[in-house]
């Protein structure tokens, strides 16, 4: 069993960062791909960035290109989502997520976290 708990989500102004954290406990998150993704009001939950247990492989949603970036700390057990250059669009309530194997994708998290709001004001 894996639990995950974000944090570092909160209010910014557009055009400002933000850098979440995902802390895993439970298991070591070495052998898990993680991703992030996001949920905003009256919308389906949608992803945003995941990433093999080594790194090496990274995927980003087009809205995140250019902007985001996914990286871990296997030694802290810990994600990281540096998010720049913030749109009021990207206001929602981000969550966490975790599952064994390697397919870099949106599909198939089986662990997840309980969000963090990020609100980003015009």
């Amino acid at each position: 069993q894996v639990q995950l708990v974000e944090s570092g989500g909160g209010l910014v102004q557009a055009g400002g960062s933000l850098r979440l954290s995902c802390a895993a406990s439970g298991r070591t998150l070495s052998s898990y791909v993680m991703g992030w993704f996001r949920q905003a009001p009256g919308k389906e939950r949608e992803f945003v960035a995941a990433m093999s247990w080594s790194g090496a492989t990274r995927s980003y949603a087009d809205s995140a290109k250019g902007r985001f970036i996914i990286s871990r700390d296997n030694a802290k057990n810990t994600v990281y989502l540096q998010m720049n250059g913030l749109k009021p669009e990207d206001t929602a309530v981000y969550y966490c997520a975790a599952k064994a194997g390697i397919r870099v994708d949106p599909y198939e998290y089986r662990y997840w976290g309980q969000g963090t709001q990020v609100t980003v004001s015009s």
